[in-house]
């Protein structure tokens, strides 16, 4: 701009001035109300639209709902779908495609009666190092006697191909006399993404996980028909990927598994004749299906037909838990070890033989490169999966034995029968725990491989450092048989026959589910809509935490 019109527009700006300064105080006031809507521009409107909705980019949700208010312009800004898509994908949040076909699967098969009896004993457990009579009860302590002493098992086991019965699908869908766990999630069609409105409807639920607020159901009770007839020790919740239809999967000591149409309540098939004990240990994933049983056997099953593919018999004791992934099988035995199996194009090999643990093995977890054991030894070790090294050993990481535990790299959540439940990143060794200072006295801090943790909060920080007290906790009142690890929450499940719900990043109790179960809890498992829980009083509970709302469009 040339200098002759800036002192132009200097010299028009003090003509204005003098003109308003000579006018009485009332004049100024109209002309204030007329000036002041050529003073409020909306300066993001005018930008073009993708540098404006860039702006809204590093908004929260919060802000884009108050956003949403201030003009037609700025509503239509934020309830763009990429916004809110991004907004989703940040965590994880997906939009379910509607099924194109109805979902692969056989219809049940015949129930075998069960040789055993039921009784009050948890197989699926193995004894604490060093246990006294006077603090484990022979029949209900969760672990089976076995001397420390005994060696290691050899690793020249061999990986046998499929040699039992044929498994045979027979067409009937009986329906049990339970009501329906889940109503029909599809209440009406959503062609497109309304990405706004999945969001929304994830922080209805997380809300309604915060609130305590559920509906309770019961899948199976004991003595229905086509039902489980002897304790249920496990379950996973399974989504088939071809069709997005989400099924149960429970395996029990009656020798079988089952897979349940969560709408209707039904039993889809059965999967027996092959493991000659009780079913301890199940893992689906890509259309695998993988049990671990009492009977010293790792059975992988093939869902689309129904039938086994390969049957493991490596380990010497009962195989308590079992998991895989892509690359690569992990299972744990009463017999002290951990092995790991690569799977190939055609066939599956052996690796590794991880025999480092004291007692036995009660839980395994695969994440990545990683894997996680825990043991009746009370500690954990991490390991990694290609080579097999030991890369930390967490000894007493829980005063007892280690029951349960679940993985996500690098975020590690364990349970025990000390009644506490731990949650520790094992690369900066900090976390939270159950458990509190005995008698309120300053936390104990114990070494652990490197850095020192407070057993109180799990904190590697030294005691009196000005740290906030750790949330009010209202912990298990006996052995925490499973966990589950979630992105805000995380799940446990106890003897003491409840669930408890806490929040993933300060431990605080968030939800306490009693009243569903009249025995002990083995296993949980949850996603963004509902907890299942089953245990020896043959019951599969369903706390429904989306009760009113639609949520056919989630996938889950």
């Amino acid at each position: 701009m040339r200098v002759g019109e800036l002192k132009s527009q200097r010299g028009i700006t003090e003509l204005a001035y003098t003109l308003l300064a000579s006018l009485p105080r009332s004049r100024l006031a109209v002309l204030q109300a007329r000036i002041a809507p050529l003073l409020k521009l909306d300066i993001v409107g005018l930008l073009p639209p993708e540098v404006s909705l860039h702006v809204f980019s590093y908004l929260s949700a919060q802000t884009l709902l108050t956003c949403a208010l201030v003009s037609r312009r700025w509503r239509a800004l934020a309830d763009d779908e990429s916004l809110w898509r991004n907004l989703c994908l940040a965590r994880k949040w997906e939009w379910r495609v509607p099924p194109r076909t109805s979902m692969p699967g056989a219809d049940s098969c015949p129930e075998r009666t069960p040789t055993d009896d039921v009784d009050s004993d948890d197989e699926g457990m193995g004894d604490e190092e060093d246990s006294s009579d006077d603090e484990m009860q022979p029949d209900d302590s969760g672990f089976a006697s076995m001397d420390v002493e005994a060696p290691l098992p050899s690793p020249s086991s061999a990986v046998l191909p499929v040699a039992g019965p044929s498994h045979q699908v027979r067409s009937s869908r009986t329906r049990h006399s339970a009501p329906s766990a889940l109503s029909s999630s599809a209440t009406r069609p959503h062609l497109r993404p309304n990405y706004k409105l999945l969001h929304q409807t994830h922080v209805r639920l997380r809300n309604r996980f915060t609130a305590g607020s559920y509906t309770l159901s019961n899948l199976q009770t004991r003595g229905a028909p086509n039902s489980h007839s002897n304790t249920i020790y496990c379950l996973q919740l399974y989504t088939y990927p071809e069709t997005g239809t989400q099924v149960l999967f429970t395996g029990s000591k009656d020798r079988t598994i089952r897979e349940w149409d969560l709408a209707t309540g039904a039993v889809i098939r059965v999967l027996d004749g092959v493991h000659e004990s009780s079913v301890l240990s199940i893992c689906v994933h890509r259309g695998l299906l993988a049990s671990a049983s009492s009977d010293r056997r790792v059975v992988i099953w093939d869902l689309a037909k129904s039938v086994p593919l390969k049957i493991i018999r490596d380990h010497e004791d009962s195989v308590l838990c079992v998991r895989f992934d892509d690359h690569r099988l992990v299972s744990c035995s009463k017999d002290r070890t951990v092995r790991t199996y690569l799977f190939g194009v055609s066939d599956i090999t052996r690796q590794h033989v991880l025999g480092a643990h004291r007692a036995a093995v009660n839980a395994v977890a695969i994440s990545g490169n990683y894997i996680v054991s825990v043991s009746g030894d009370r500690s954990l070790r991490v390991w990694n999966a290609e080579t097999g090294a030991l890369l930390h050993t967490l000894e007493n990481h829980h005063r007892r034995g280690i029951a349960s535990v679940d993985f996500s790299h690098p975020f590690v959540l364990s349970g025990s029968s000390d009644k506490h439940i731990r949650l520790l990143d094992v690369s900066t060794l900090q976390g939270w725990s159950t458990s509190p200072s005995a008698d309120n006295k300053p936390p104990v801090v114990s070494e652990l491989g490197r850095g020192v943790v407070c057993e109180a909060c799990g904190s590697n920080a030294p005691a009196g450092e000005g740290s906030q007290p750790p949330p009010r906790r209202r912990a298990h009142e006996d052995l925490v048989r499973s966990v589950a690890l979630g992105s805000e929450c995380v799940v446990s499940g106890s003897y003491d026959f409840t669930v408890k719900v806490w929040d993933r990043q300060t431990g605080a109790l968030v939800a306490d589910l009693a009243g569903g179960h009249t025995g002990r809890i083995f296993c949980v498992g949850f996603d963004c809509t509902k907890i299942v829980s089953c245990g020896e009083d043959q019951r599969i509970c369903i706390w429904d935490f989306s009760h009113g709302i639609d949520t056919s469009f989630i996938k889950l």
